[in-house]
């Protein structure tokens, strides 16, 4: 059931384009259609105590998020947990780095979401001067043993890569400047890394030849299009954890009680304002 994927020369390899673009109705049948799917997991990895721990990376601007409110908007967040973690702390700087990521690694009957995870060492960090080269290198020798560690403990790991190009981020980017609803995306560490495109290019380069395994792989969707790479990777996603149609016993609402001496209360209700 985990068939891999085709592989292709370099991140940006050419590849024909849709010859149309996805309608919002198409789309969205097929998200609904996979949302289905993905309460079904939901269900079995409660069932059967499973653990997944699901890794997103990539540039800002990539589509991380949205693809991320696009898996977790009809399942429980009880069982699929979304971590993303702030700046580290100064107490958190001096622990051993993995420490921080440790607690949030999924029990029995979680699917964990990293929004970013320990892979930050290897590219904002080291980019933009956060840690130095040396523990870099450390971090890309050492994440390999740690992610064996995570596989053999049982927990399903997969980690996906959100490749997009230097023209659709830039387009991206502007969009929060100019829209109200996603000023707060935009930060000025978010304007610095922006400027260091190949700085990046090499970061990712590295991270992938050091950490590209066989019992961890990288999965590399592109990004450009929005609507595409959010169902690409969703069903990725379902057709790389074994899952079945959880026993369920059939749901009937039982009778309501009688209200008997219960009376409505003449108490003035503060009713906010309907306006709509």
């Amino acid at each position: 059931m985990k068939a891999r994927g085709k592989s292709s020369r370099g991140a940006n390899a050419s590849r024909s384009a849709p010859s149309e673009s996805l309608t919002r109705k198409a789309y969205d049948e097929e998200l609904t259609r996979l949302h289905i799917e993905l309460v079904r997991l939901q269900e079995w990895v409660k069932y059967k105590g499973l653990k997944v721990c699901v890794v997103f990376e990539g540039r800002d601007g990539a589509g991380k998020g949205g693809t991320i409110k696009a898996i977790t908007e009809r399942v429980s967040p009880r069982v699929f947990r979304v971590i993303a973690l702030s700046a580290p702390t100064e107490r958190e700087k001096s622990q051993m780095y993995s420490q921080r990521y440790l607690p949030h690694l999924p029990a029995a009957g979680e699917v964990v979401i990293f929004d970013r995870s320990w892979y930050n060492r290897a590219g904002v960090e080291r980019v933009m001067g956060f840690c130095s080269e040396e523990d870099a290198r450390a971090f890309l020798k050492v994440v390999p043993l740690f992610e064996q560690l995570i596989v053999n403990s049982g927990i399903i790991l997969l980690k996906y890569w959100l490749e997009v190009s230097p023209e659709e981020q830039t387009r991206r980017l502007e969009g929060r400047i100019e829209d109200a609803r996603k000023i707060w995306k935009l930060s000025p560490m978010d304007l610095e890394s922006y400027s260091r495109w190949y700085d990046y290019s090499r970061a990712r380069d590295e991270m992938f030849a050091a950490t590209d395994t066989n019992f961890a792989p990288w999965h590399v969707a592109r990004s450009d299009d929005k609507r595409r790479a959010r169902l690409n990777i969703i069903t990725h996603l379902l057709e790389h954890i074994p899952y079945k149609r959880a026993p369920r016993e059939k749901v009937k609402l039982p009778g309501r009680q009688k209200p008997g001496k219960y009376r409505e209360p003449d108490y003035p209700f503060k009713f906010i304002e309907e306006r709509f």
